[in-house]
């Protein structure tokens, strides 16, 4: 055993001196792949393809640090295995078992297929093909290791694996908890937005941490939280455990304390930011509170309650980022016309302002009495949604 630990320390001591380079994908929401493919270049890394809901980009050990780290965007950070084509189950066993899994994986390690999923493909059963390539890859570390027997007492390898016009994508997922999972939104609203989809949709508006934002719907306060994080330069996951933590053979511990220091130093909570949170619910607005002081930066947001009747500020070319009720309870669709038709009487009252809306409700622009100037399509969870813009001027 404790040669073990003592080979495990030798690897991570020779991952720390020469770097691997892997290629990664990054899963996302659909229609939101562009956001993320920025923020990839601005971490400074080459984007190697964008497909539906992924964005795949060339880096080094430490950019799997600096992207589950710093990413706002993303669901998780894929290190790829390999890929092929494969129409049957067999064509699909062989081409996993011919990957270089004794490469990633240790004698010791836990691994197993955490989820499957194809589109167009002949092989469609996700639990089949989590069957078989766990089989696949048994026999492949069979023939490498000698043994017959894998006791997978050690660390977690999860892999997830993707099919797409019969072309197999077969992933190591180095993330583990998806990314929206910052770890401060202990208590939630009723209709919570994701926190890397509010901080996508932050990022396709021109919100500057020195113009005024407010959500008269705050809920549970995420689009605030996270306007704050940018605003104070905090990266999204500096204070949480990822699976690759524990894979020095791959990832020296080194690469991850460079990233988090990284991180820690640019973080100035001193800033001047006017961000507002209104909610008619007085216990929603005290759980925002509680997110907010969980997420460091309860000091940068006011909140209060407030009905949306109540919307107003003395000052210009603010914003309204908001994700209002979408009605998803019969009793509760009764109220929407209202609640809409005052969200755009008072948007329309406030002096050049703009007006950002995510929502499934199909009349939201009807009862706003205002036309979106762009409408973009995304699914938030299983429900489609639209993201209504309505930009004031420059």
């Amino acid at each position: 055993m404790l040669s073990d630990k003592n080979d495990k320390a030798e690897a991570g001591r020779e991952a720390n001196t020469m770097q691997r380079r892997f290629e990664l994908t990054a899963p996302c929401h659909f229609g939101l792949e562009a956001v993320l493919k920025r923020e990839i270049r601005d971490l400074g890394y080459d984007i190697s393809s964008v497909e539906d809901g992924r964005v795949s980009f060339i880096g080094d050990e430490e950019a799997v640090c600096r992207a589950n780290i710093e990413l706002r965007t993303a669901e998780r950070v894929l290190i790829k295995v390999g890929s092929f084509h494969a129409e049957t189950f067999e064509e699909l066993f062989q081409g996993i078992k011919g990957l270089p899994w004794e490469e990633y994986i240790p004698v010791d390690g836990k691994f197993w297929v955490t989820k499957a999923a194809s589109i167009k493909s002949k092989l469609f059963s996700p639990s089949d093909i989590q069957s078989i390539a766990k089989k696949a890859m048994v026999e492949c570390l069979k023939a490498h290791y000698k043994i017959e027997w894998f006791e997978e007492t050690g660390e977690s390898f999860p892999v997830r694996i993707f099919l797409m016009k019969d072309e197999v994508t077969v992933t190591l997922d180095t993330t583990g908890e998806s990314l929206h999972k910052r770890g401060y939104r202990k208590l939630a609203a009723k209709a919570p937005i994701a926190e890397n989809l509010a901080a996508a949709l932050i990022m396709l508006t021109p919100w500057r941490p020195d113009r005024i934002l407010v959500d008269p719907f705050c809920g549970s306060g995420t689009f605030l939280i996270e306007a704050a994080m940018m605003a104070a330069g905090m990266a999204p996951g500096n204070n949480r455990f990822f699976t690759a933590m524990d894979w020095p053979h791959l990832i020296g511990p080194k690469r991850w304390q460079e990233a988090i220091d990284e991180a820690t130093e640019r973080v100035d909570l001193n800033i001047e930011v006017d961000l507002q949170g209104y909610d008619a619910d007085e216990q929603i607005i005290a759980a925002a509170r509680d997110n907010a002081r969980l997420a460091g930066v309860d000091r940068l947001i006011h909140f209060q309650k407030r009905a949306v009747d109540q919307l107003s500020h003395p000052k210009k070319y603010g914003f309204i980022i908001t994700n209002p009720p979408y009605g998803e309870r019969l009793e509760e669709k009764e109220n929407l016309p209202a609640i809409y038709g005052a969200l755009g009487q008072r948007f329309q009252a406030l002096d050049s302002w703009s007006l950002y809306v995510i929502t499934g409700y199909e009349q939201a622009e009807r009862d706003m009495k205002l036309t979106a100037a762009k409408n973009r399509k995304i699914y938030n969870g299983m429900i489609k949604t639209y993201y209504y813009q309505f930009p004031g001027p420059k």
